[in-house]
């Protein structure tokens, strides 16, 4: 498979090698000289020049690329290489690099984007999983598929317990693909009670966004919150499903879809 990945950074370096190693075909580069370490990534082929411009992507035999990768610091840069590359050159699959969280909104296809990879959100969902109980966390989306992945660790004071898995009523669509229990990974047709501190993992299709609601009351019932003031709320109680933050963080999500006019720049 032929691969372009334009941002020849660590990240695209990195890249580039894992590619390069499994027998994919990768060109590289960047407009930075600085960048162009072409001895840690001897079997690429390198380019020089700014992968914003057509011609740089032209040259770097995009129009032939099965994937490009747009793998800068810049999130600006990411955004128009990503649209010249669907728009201009037709790559079947691109994906984008997300630098800054508060611009993930638009890296859709709207911008050619297929795949938004943000690092940021990929390393609070893993904190989440490590931390969180009667939370659920989102820990990968399938893009070709639209089905995401999501885990919960069910505490003790879960309805569910020493149910089996029949008598739950399970939201439809919702698939329950696998038990963690005691560092254990166990299918579901193994498991004959739920456990306290049982990790559970699903599988949920974009399409069914209200099954995550649905999936916390089941597996956690609902409590009831003070929302704090400052930051000019009022003060307000409200009904989250599950324990933690994690419902009150998406309600103040949902709350700001006041879209930004401009990219946020990287923190440094």
């Amino acid at each position: 498979m032929q691969i372009v990945i334009a941002g020849a950074g660590s990240v695209g370096r990195s890249i580039a090698r894992e590619l390069i190693a499994r027998g994919h075909g990768v060109t590289l580069g960047d407009k930075d000289p600085e960048a162009m370490k072409v001895s840690s990534v001897a079997d690429a082929n390198w380019i020089l020049g700014d992968f914003a411009a057509p011609d740089v992507l032209d040259r770097a035999g995009t129009d032939q690329a099965e994937v490009l990768v747009a793998a800068t610091g810049d999130d600006r840069a990411n955004l128009v290489i990503s649209l010249l590359a669907k728009t201009q050159f037709g790559v079947p699959r691109v994906i984008a690099r997300v630098n800054n969280p508060k611009n993930e909104w638009m890296f859709d296809e709207s911008w050619g984007v297929d795949v938004p990879v943000s690092t940021p959100r990929m390393m609070t969902g893993l904190v989440e999983e490590a931390v969180s109980v009667g939370t659920l966390v989102p820990l990968f989306h399938f893009y070709n598929s639209r089905n995401s992945l999501f885990s919960v660790v069910l505490p003790s004071i879960s309805p569910v317990l020493s149910l089996s898995l029949e008598e739950v009523n399970w939201p439809a669509g919702v698939l329950l693909c696998a038990v963690m229990r005691e560092s254990q990974p166990l299918l579901p047709s193994q498991i004959h009670t739920l456990q306290a501190g049982d990790q559970l993992l699903f599988l949920i299709p974009d399409g069914r966004g209200e099954a995550r609601e649905e999936l916390s009351d089941v597996l956690v019932g609902t409590i009831s919150v003070e929302i704090p003031e400052g930051d000019g709320a009022t003060g307000a109680s409200g009904v989250v499903s599950g324990l933690g933050q994690a419902g009150v963080e998406e309600g103040a999500a949902g709350a700001s879809e006041q879209q930004p006019t401009e990219i946020e720049e990287k923190s440094k």
